[in-house]
């Protein structure tokens, strides 16, 4: 590996060397936000009108790019609003997690579904996408372990422990810190999801949250898509010193794609446009989330801000890889979940650029099909061993919240 941050495209050689890989080994996206956008675009009902099976204009995801990309396995993210109350996030949630759902049922010919390593791996070798589902917020749960394995019974393999707000039970990065990371009960929900067998998802979470869950998990956990805190100083991002503690627990951090994420000249531009959607949330409480991104979107279209290259992509890549080893860095893009994408990665169908640029920069081939999607394989194995032996040893858990927080 080197420190080259050119940004000239690579040559075929190493694109041709790239699709070869994708060929053989699945690509798996940690995080991709298509359900929600299907969601916003349709104003909340039919998104079966909108037809996957060509170019769909204004998304990043459709089928035929998802082809192109050599994507072999999507982890598609059921969100809501993180303000929103626990009581109104759950129905939603599970109107969001049949969307997500029903891709596998409506385009049988591209996608199936998978819960496992090994259902991933059979999908692939069919010829079609694996697709999988996670949880992008705690609050979805309602603080209720038995909603918890509802999700997990219909299909959700990882739950973010938080989005951008804080939960009743866990801190979050861009939220006034209130627990100290998790109470009582958010460590109770990470045995439970470790009992599961649902992959923890520390995207989101404060440090002190990572931290406090790292002491409790018994299985690997993911970052579905962080980048590199010593790279560009976002919140979202990961420290050093938890990056430094993920070969012991064996799990993966999967890089995130958005410029704000990447790049430090674009997180300190976009600041004013993030604090005036905060405050139009604040004064618009019942708007929809596209009311208040719209607000964000018009100020940077006034204000453009740098450009993002997949070589900066690429630098969290290498100092992910430097700190904890390439066995433990995976992909999460965020597509369809934000704007300011790189330059030459505007859609799925530019995957395969960055494994070229990885390539160029001397991963090897057995390095870059564990980015691209061995790694994270390696993870839900692990999850699901932890899982059979908890299971062997305990029951589901019956706490509530009440019980253990007060």
């Amino acid at each position: 590996m080197t420190n080259d941050t050119r940004v000239d495209a690579p040559s075929d050689q190493y694109l041709d060397r790239a699709i070869e890989i994708l060929e053989r080994s699945p690509l798996i996206d940690g995080h991709n936000d298509l359900a929600i956008e299907l969601r916003e675009r349709v104003g909340g009902i039919g998104v079966s009108s909108v037809d996957l099976r060509g170019r769909v204009e204004g998304l990043d995801t459709d089928i035929p790019r998802l082809r192109a990309g050599r994507v072999g396995g999507q982890f598609w993210s059921v969100w809501v609003p993180a303000d929103l109350p626990e009581e109104r996030a759950l129905p939603m949630a599970l109107e969001q997690l049949d969307i997500a759902d029903g891709f596998a049922a409506r385009y049988p010919d591209a996608f199936g579904r998978a819960g496992t390593a090994n259902e991933v791996e059979a999908v692939f070798a069919s010829g079609r996408i694996a697709s999988l589902m996670g949880l992008e917020g705690g609050a979805m749960i309602a603080s209720s372990l038995p909603i918890l394995r509802t999700f997990f019974a219909r299909g959700i393999r990882y739950m973010t422990l938080t989005h951008w707000k804080t939960t009743r039970w866990a801190d979050s990065a861009t939220d006034a810190p209130r627990h100290g990371g998790l109470t009582a009960f958010g460590r109770e929900v990470v045995r439970e999801m470790n009992r599961l067998g649902m992959l923890v998802d520390l995207s989101h979470v404060a440090p002190s949250t990572m931290s406090a869950a790292l002491e409790v998990v018994e299985a690997p956990v993911i970052f579905s898509h962080s980048g590199a805190f010593a790279v560009n100083g976002h919140a979202r991002n990961v420290p050093d010193e938890i990056l430094r503690r993920i070969p012991a627990n064996g799990g993966v951090v999967m890089a995130v794609f958005l410029g704000q994420f990447v790049s430090e000249a674009v997180r300190r531009h976009v600041q004013p446009a993030e604090g005036l959607q905060e405050a139009f949330e604040r004064d618009h409480p019942d708007a929809p989330p596209a009311a208040a991104r719209e607000v964000r979107t018009a100020w940077l279209a006034a204000n453009p801000p740098p450009p993002t290259t997949i070589g900066q992509l690429v630098d969290h890549i290498d100092h992910l890889a430097r700190v904890m080893g390439p066995q433990h860095v995976g992909i999460g893009s965020d597509f369809d979940g934000g704007d300011l994408l790189p330059v030459g990665m505007e859609d799925v169908s530019r995957f395969p650029w960055l494994i070229a640029e990885l390539l160029r920069r001397g991963y090897s081939d057995d390095d870059v099909s564990g980015i691209a999607g061995g790694n994270v394989l390696r993870v839900m194995r692990g999850a699901e061993a932890a899982a059979a032996r908890i299971q062997a040893e305990r029951q589901a858990s019956e706490a509530t919240i009440e019980a253990l927080d007060g």
